[in-house]
């Protein structure tokens, strides 16, 4: 059985009067994919915001390996790895100072052998760890952002807009990266509006409209007209 790593149980978030999350319910098990679609205000960033702890539920439960993230924000944290859609980097320092640096934050040594490891697991260009990271492409900043993640051990990474800017190559092999970060028994949880990468990354796709969740879909059962088709029903239905 499938461990889940990632939970939201009725997970509801209110802004004053904007309903911003409402009860949302969804698991991402180890070595699983999930993308959540929406357009803007759907709902997606809140709820990474909430697995992440920024901020906290008006109701429900967001769980992290089976620790409640408002009970035990540490412990849940300290199993989460977030890449962000413009990961935050020291431009000034290398690649490697950058990984040293957070690994220090998390309280761990840098093993150059694991750190070698992953990063060619991430299809990192080992000839440019040593280079600064204000030189960096976007594609290597995401790579970097997940090797930052792993090495800390993150057993669930959010990834909010990964492949927002990137050129149709660099999407291409984020996606495989991905595909094999999920394949070592990661849970990712990515928030996109790029339908037809979902489909190509995701094992389930959870589709979000005003803050809830309108339908959750294997993408390997549509094609990508009948996914496009689909989202866009559900957009239409929220114009209406």
């Amino acid at each position: 059985m499938t461990k889940i790593l990632l939970e939201a149980r009725a997970l509801t978030k209110r802004y004053g009067d904007h309903l911003a999350l409402d009860s949302l319910n969804i698991a991402v098990g180890a070595g699983e994919t999930v993308c959540l679609l929406g357009a803007n205000g759907a709902g997606k960033t809140t709820t990474i915001n909430l697995f992440l702890g920024f901020t906290a539920p008006t109701s429900g439960q967001a769980i992290v390996g089976g620790k409640d993230v408002a009970l035990d924000p540490a412990g849940a944290r300290a199993l989460l790895g977030y890449v962000a859609e413009v990961v935050s980097l020291y431009p000034a320092l290398t690649g490697a100072e950058n990984l040293v640096f957070f690994n220090r934050l998390a309280g761990l040594t840098t093993d150059i052998g694991q750190r070698d490891d992953i990063l060619a697991r991430l299809r990192f260009p080992l000839a440019q760890i040593d280079q600064a990271a204000g030189s960096y492409s976007k594609g290597m900043r995401q790579k970097l952002g997940l090797a930052i993640a792993l090495m800390k051990g993150a057993r669930a990474i959010l990834l909010d807009e990964p492949l927002s800017g990137l050129d149709p190559a660099a999407a291409n092999d984020l996606v495989g990266v991905l595909r094999e970060t999920a394949a070592g028994g990661t849970a990712l949880l990515i928030s996109t509006h790029d339908i037809f990468r979902a489909k190509d990354v995701a094992d389930r796709i959870g589709i979000m409209r005003h803050g809830r969740l309108v339908d959750s879909v294997d993408p390997a059962q549509l094609s990508g007209l009948e996914l496009e088709r689909l989202y866009l029903t559900h957009m239409a239905e929220r114009a209406a």
